[in-house]
């Protein structure tokens, strides 16, 4: 990120005291591709600052969404691979990016959640609703931005750990240097979980799972800046990710992937700069015969993409950026037809942010994208507009036209899926476009601060596998299930958030979730039986905090986590290898999932970290597919280091 000049005329205007109780003061990306003030971003932003992760004591992205956010949820997919629903979306229409560039790979339409740890990230910027028009495709249900640590002191060292049942092990340790002319910082994380049994009711309604697979992860990440002139910062990054899950004793799978990347951020003058960058992602996976001593791979994806932006700032009038991408995609699948597909992408975009009044901003962006395998093209528009009404409210009102392009995986795929049924691409699927309204207020005064924001969508052409049906394949028959274009999908709803700081250390947020969305049909107008399950229509999470310092050796944080789910209905298969028993309504499950942490911070150096998770012990009577994965209260213990402080 690059805190140029360009931020400080939109700063000089704001003349009343910055509130540093919600973290308004922050800056924030995401919505605008330029700095902004929290308080001050026209597009509604979601902060999961530093502070909140330290006290979910996350590892990875999934565990912190899902403790943070109402609205999401993860679910297990075909042969336990994790699925999102974000509001409505699926994995496939959010997009995560990692210091504002994209990542490659995925199964079952996610990319792997498990790459993206906790180590090393100084804040999370959310973006809900349609983003296209600066991110492009799959941004249309929103935009999830990891933002990494960048050191400030001469020099720091911290080593972590952290121990809980089932054999969860993880470790981790971040090595920073801070000079005048360069910044360097080296991330190392590993964490690990046995595999373990869960028991079922009897006669459950829907596919149930029996067994919990965890995994090993290794992941290292190293970001070098350079400032070898003043206006000028050069930066180098690379990271290595390995993970090994095992369902068959001697064939575990691997999973791997190889980052790195350029980027050159140049303060041309006071009222210019240029952001160019290079990124490179390879993500694979294989198979590993124990007994030959063979590493198979049958998935690799790989993209290789150069950015160029371009802002000039106008003052107190506003600020123009304008960019290009250009990205080549190349996906290798043993279940693709021939093997391998690749394809370019290219796109220019322009936005305007205008401020109209002293209290009124607007912005105005479009995009163009052009792909080159059956030439696909598009233009996205996306509008906003922040009125601050006061020192204490702010209004924001967007409409953005988000869109999705059909991946080559949907195109060109010929899969085996557990024996149920052959899926299949279709190369003459059409992209998703959609229409996303959203409207919020955000009201701060003293130790109060209530955010509400209502949204709808509409999904023309959404992507997704159709009804199944028979062919006859020699003296019997095959299940074959297409990738189709579906009408009429839309979702809409309500989320609400209430924080509170009180004197004393004492602190609380609630945050709920209303999400309804509706039946998606096929071209024929027939239901679609949905391959994942529905999102709950009510979600809430909730955080109750106190922290004191209480004496100049000991101080202590409490924090209190909980998310409550409501219940689900889905219309499934009464046997997936035999469609002509028809279907049946399945109701799944409402629960509440309770976590108590308490830190101890030991001098300035050490803190030890004793949690309970689950802490009222629930067990759910079936582990469906959405069921959380929990086999009762779970005590985790923890230590952090910081050695260059001891």
């Amino acid at each position: 990120m690059c805190l140029s000049m360009l931020p400080l005329p939109i700063m000089a205007q704001k003349e009343e005291k910055v509130d540093t109780t919600f973290n308004l003061h922050e800056l924030v990306v995401t919505g605008t591709r330029t700095p902004k003030l929290l308080k001050d971003a026209p597009i509604l932003t979601r902060l999961i600052s530093s502070s909140d992760i330290g006290k979910a004591d996350a590892t990875n992205v999934q565990d912190l969404l899902q403790t943070e956010m109402p609205g999401v949820e993860f679910s297990y997919a075909m042969n336990q691979q994790t699925h999102l629903n974000f509001a409505g979306f699926g994995g496939q229409s959010v997009l995560f990016l990692v210091d504002g560039e994209r990542m490659a790979g995925e199964t079952m339409d996610d990319i792997d959640f498990q790459r993206l740890t906790m180590s090393g990230i100084e804040r999370i910027e959310i973006v809900r609703g349609a983003s296209s028009a600066l991110y492009g495709s799959n941004a249309g249900g929103g935009v999830i931005n990891l933002i990494t640590k960048e050191s400030k002191r001469p020099w720091s060292l911290n080593v972590n750990g952290r121990m809980a049942r089932h054999n969860h092990q993880r470790y981790g340790g971040l090595f920073s240097i801070n000079r005048k002319a360069f910044n360097n910082t080296l991330d190392f994380s590993c964490s690990g979980t046995d595999n373990f049994n869960v028991n079922n009711g009897s006669n459950p309604s829907a596919r149930v799972f029996s067994t919990v697979y965890g995994d090993k992860t290794y992941h290292v990440k190293e970001h070098f800046a350079l400032r070898p002139c003043d206006g000028l910062r050069l930066t180098a990054r690379a990271g290595y990710f390995f993970r090994t899950l095992t369902r068959t004793a001697y064939i575990p799978e691997r999973y791997r992937d190889f980052s790195g990347g350029l980027r050159a951020l140049w303060d041309v003058n006071h009222n210019d700069n240029i952001d160019v960058a290079y990124s490179f992602d390879e993500y694979d996976k294989s198979d590993y015969q124990r007994i030959r001593h063979l590493d198979i791979r049958d998935y690799s994806n790989v993209q290789n993409s150069l950015r160029a932006v371009w802002n000039h700032s106008m003052g107190k009038t506003g600020i123009l950026t304008v960019g290009t991408d250009f990205l080549h995609d190349y996906l290798f699948n043993t279940n693709l037809s021939g093997n391998a597909c690749n394809q370019d992408c290219f796109d220019v975009f322009s936005q305007m942010d205008w401020f109209a009044a002293p209290r009124l901003e607007l912005v105005g962006a479009f995009r163009y994208d052009y792909f080159s395998d059956s030439h696909y093209s598009r233009v996205t528009p996306k509008f906003s507009a922040r009125y601050t009404a006061g020192r204490n409210v702010t209004l924001r009102m967007s409409y953005g036209m988000g869109f999705r392009a059909p991946s080559l995986k949907e195109k060109y795929y010929e899969f085996d899926m557990s024996g149920i049924w052959i899926v299949n691409g279709n190369p003459a699927l059409k992209p998703e476009t959609s229409h996303n309204v959203d409207a919020s207020v955000e009201w701060t005064h003293g130790h109060y601060n209530l955010t509400a924001n209502t949204y709808y969508h509409h999904v023309s052409n959404k992507i997704a596998t159709g009804v199944p049906y028979s062919m006859p394949v020699a003296s019997a028959s095959q299940l074959y299930l297409d990738y189709i274009n579906l009408e009429n999908y839309s979702v809409y709803g309500i989320e609400a958030t209430m924080q509170a700081r009180w004197n004393g250390g004492w602190g609380a947020r609630l945050s709920y979730a209303f999400t309804k969305e509706t039946l998606p049909n096929d071209a024929d107008g027939n239901t679609i039986n949905n391959q994942y399950i529905p999102a709950r229509e009510h979600s809430l999470t909730a955080r109750f905090e106190w922290d004191r310092q209480l004496n100049r050796h000991y101080g202590l944080n409490v924090v209190l986590h909980g998310r409550l789910l409501s219940s689900v209905d889905n219309v499934e298969y009464v046997d997936y290898y035999d469609i002509s028993r028809g279907t049946q309504h399945v109701k799944y499950p409402a629960y509440t999932i309770w976590k108590l942490s308490t830190s101890h911070r030991i001098g300035n150096a050490v803190t030890l970290t004793l949690a309970v998770d689950n802490v009222f012990n629930y067990r759910p009577e079936y582990y469906y597919l959405n069921a959380p994965i929990t086999d009762g209260a779970n005590l985790q213990i923890g230590l952090s280091i910081d050695v260059d402080k001891l």
